[in-house]
């Protein structure tokens, strides 16, 4: 047996070293937690013109995809008036607020439609020929499908990473409502609807905003429109 003595660590020195570790692993927590904050972008995602360069395609567009396929491969509807020389994107231009606005609604005029059907839902988007009638989008208090009550569009940041909340998110054609958002006016994502998810640089501006909604009802009812929007963010209410 050894004649040297092992020195007993005093139940004092213990939890003082036990305080400490927890101290660090817990400043560690708060670093990594303050490092991925995120915040709302309140202002207006304006809208980058959707352009077709030589079958490539470019700026904001509207794709919808049959029953049955998905968002990555399709199969996409075909819209006969699409600008684009693949049919299956639906060109989208600027409306007269320049695009999505966030911490707002932007509803559809009091006349919501011509004689013939045509969306004059203008704000977000330009009224764009979709199988020869021009539909529009809005964001209004009330689903305009539904009729429930719904909050405005919120897009948050975290790192360079886009959130957000476009359940009032609607596309209007044909006399027609049909809820694009994500997640629905009641909360739910059925069928294919997808988060919103998007890129944001902070020195730049420029964004880029994706999701999918599926089409619940209607002459459309099982197909996916798939929504992708892209610009600069302008903040301001």
């Amino acid at each position: 047996m050894s004649n040297s003595t092992t020195r007993r660590a005093r139940p004092a020195e213990v939890a003082a070293s036990v305080l400490a570790v927890a101290v660090a692993v817990a400043g560690v927590a708060a670093s990594g937690a303050a490092g991925a904050s995120s915040s709302k972008l309140v202002g207006t995602f304006k809208i980058t013109k959707g352009v077709s360069v030589k079958g490539s395609i470019r700026g904001s567009y509207f794709r919808m995809v049959y029953p049955g396929g998905n968002p990555k491969s399709g199969p996409f509807f075909a819209n006969p008036n699409s600008s684009s020389s693949n049919k299956t994107y639906t060109l989208v231009s600027p409306g007269t607020q320049g695009g999505l606005r966030t911490g707002a609604y932007q509803p559809a005029p009091k006349v919501a439609f011509d004689s013939k059907g045509d969306s004059l839902a203008g704000l977000i988007i330009k009224p764009t020929s979709f199988t020869g009638i021009n539909f529009g989008v809005l964001a209004s208090a009330k689903d305009a499908q539904t009729g429930k009550a719904v909050s405005v569009p919120t897009i948050t940041v975290s790192s360079g990473h886009l959130s957000g909340d476009v359940r009032a998110f609607n596309a209007a054609w044909n006399k027609l409502y049909f809820n694009q958002g994500s997640p629905k006016a009641n909360g739910s994502r059925p069928g294919l609807t997808s988060r919103v998810t998007g890129a944001y640089n902070a020195k730049t501006h420029a964004y880029t905003l994706t999701w999918s909604g599926a089409i619940v009802g209607g002459p459309f009812n099982g197909f996916t429109g798939v929504w992708h929007l892209t610009g600069v963010f302008k903040a301001g209410k």
